[in-house]
């Protein structure tokens, strides 16, 4: 354990080591080496296969149809299909060996059936009261039924007694959170997709190692990716020597796995039962403009305090119970949620499952796309669109819906950046408005429409949110704050520039190629 000399009492667990050399002589380099050589047997083995099936022309054209014609009857989303039969087509042996292999999803048939027991056993946990429901029906009939859609795939509650506050940037959440966390008297679950070390880390880490010390069950979940470039393979261990419960989702292991594929991309925190943070803002300093790496940062997340804080502590307690033999659930959902008596509107919070046939994340953006009446208005981090939520996207616009897309201006990834720039055209034919963040990055995902609703949480407008992640969600109906949330957006677009068709035509030709070329592969990515 360190202090950082720079700012006084910011604890640091990890010598700060980075870089190439550090990653090649690492156990993470090591582990590169493992899967590079495991895949390289795959290829020759296919290779192998390949060199005999030319001598029988016919065998190979067979084998080839009939997995596209199983490719075409198959349940995967459409715009998957079509790359798929592209990677067929250029890759008749390998491809389909592919194709098959990612299909299998070895390496996490474990991992679903653990998912849907603990799904399963804990859905009861917390019951949706009829009068709620009742009343909800009542002031909004469209609206009541995608929330009776949203409790198919687990325990989403429709709840109302929750006070809610919008933060409209990373550095408000921060502040906040380092008050609520002071209070804290029985439990602190975080679960975030990224943690790295820094100011807010280290800030966040002070407080939780003096709660674990006065006897609070401080619970710490990462996703695995942490383990590339931010933290060492055992920081749980360090976070242990400080009294703090740590686990990492997916860690990086020597074995090739479709296990990779599915990400904890939530963000997560709970105290005592009755405060809640959702949002994107992740656990590093770029979050809350502390490192400059894209220009501004902008991102958002909201609180929770009353009722609807049960669903989020059910979430975490679902994912820290994957690989726990006993269930904590009604232990901690048993603390007092302390309702907000004079709170309005409605809350649902719900979670994503990419194990389930429930995409849930883009049915609800879609489902208010589907009833908007006079605005939707979106700030999403990236845009690589299936051909549904495009329709969605573009229907809602030809119908007179003001619908408006605040994207990055300075963007964190070349190929997303140029794959979003894909959809410009078609939506902007359709009357759909979109704008760049001129002063920089936004990684908020957020949804507002029509001064009524609103969605704040994780979930992306693109393949690995919408179909690959763990995600999770606040849903809004008739809250305090959503006039906040529209506040916001209109800052955020005095801000950004315009994106026109003349834009679109004198956009540099590398970034069209690159495109062009990558959403062949896009659903894959």
């Amino acid at each position: 354990m360190q202090i950082d000399p720079k700012n006084k009492g910011i604890i640091l667990l990890k010598k700060g080591q980075k870089g190439v050399i550090h990653a090649v002589f690492s156990r993470f380099g090591l582990i590169l080496l493992l899967l590079a050589v495991q895949f390289f047997i795959l290829f020759s083995i296919f290779q192998w296969f390949e060199e005999f099936l030319p001598h029988v022309f016919g065998g190979t054209v067979l084998f080839t149809v009939i997995m596209v014609i199983c490719l075409l009857n198959s349940q995967i989303d459409p715009t998957a299909k079509i790359t798929w039969l592209i990677v067929i087509m250029l890759l008749p042996v390998f491809g389909v060996f592919l194709f098959i292999y990612i299909q299998s999803d070895i390496g996490h048939r474990a991992l679903k059936k653990r998912v849907d027991q603990i799904i399963g056993d804990t859905k009861e946990r917390i019951l949706q009261s009829d009068e709620v429901m009742e009343r909800f029906s009542r002031e909004d009939p469209g609206a009541a039924s995608l929330a009776r859609y949203m409790a198919r795939s687990g325990c989403h509650p429709v709840y109302d007694k929750t006070d809610v506050t919008y933060f409209p940037l990373g550095e408000d959440k921060f502040e906040e959170m380092l008050r609520q966390l002071e209070a804290a008297e029985h439990f602190i679950f975080l679960e975030y997709f990224i943690v790295d070390e820094g100011l807010m880390w280290g800030r966040i880490l002070e407080i939780l190692a003096k709660k674990a010390a006065q006897g609070v069950d401080v619970r710490v979940m990462y996703d695995g990716t942490c383990e590339f470039s931010l933290l060492p393979h055992d920081y749980p261990k360090r976070l242990k020597a400080l009294g703090i419960r740590c686990k990492v989702f997916a860690p990086v292991t020597p074995f090739a796995s479709t296990h990779y594929n599915y990400r904890d991309h939530r963000k997560i925190l709970v105290i005592d039962g009755h405060t809640a943070f959702n949002g994107g803002v992740n656990l590093a300093d770029e979050y809350i403009n502390q490192k400059e790496r894209f220009g501004h940062w902008k991102d958002t997340a909201v609180m929770l305090k009353g009722e609807a804080v049960r669903s989020f502590t059910l979430m975490f307690l679902q994912m820290w119970g994957i690989d726990e033999k006993e269930d904590e659930t009604e232990r901690f959902l048993s603390y007092p949620s302390r309702p907000a008596v004079q709170a309005e509107g409605y809350v649902i919070p719900y979670g994503d499952c990419p194990l389930d046939d429930d995409k849930l994340g883009e049915r609800v953006y879609m489902d208010i796309l589907n009833r908007s009446l006079v605005y939707v208005h979106i700030m999403s981090p990236y845009l690589i669109l299936d051909g549904e939520l495009e329709t969605a996207l573009r229907f809602a616009a030809e119908r007179g819906v003001e619908v408006i897309l605040l994207l990055p201006g300075v963007p964190d990834k070349k190929i997303p950046y140029a794959l979003a720039k894909t959809h410009y055209a078609p939506l902007l034919k359709s009357g759909v408005k979109i704008y760049e963040y001129t002063p920089g990055f936004v990684h908020a995902k957020v949804f507002v429409s029509d001064s009524r609703e609103a969605v704040v949480g994780t979930i992306n407008l693109d393949y690995r949110s919408l179909y690959h992640h763990f995600e999770c969600a606040t849903y809004l109906y008739g809250t305090d704050h959503i006039s906040d949330i529209e506040d916001d957006i209109q800052a955020a677009l005095a801000k950004s520039r315009r994106v026109t068709m003349e834009t679109v035509r004198n956009e540099d030709l590398g970034v069209k190629l690159l495109g062009y070329l990558m959403k062949v592969v896009a659903p894959l990515m």
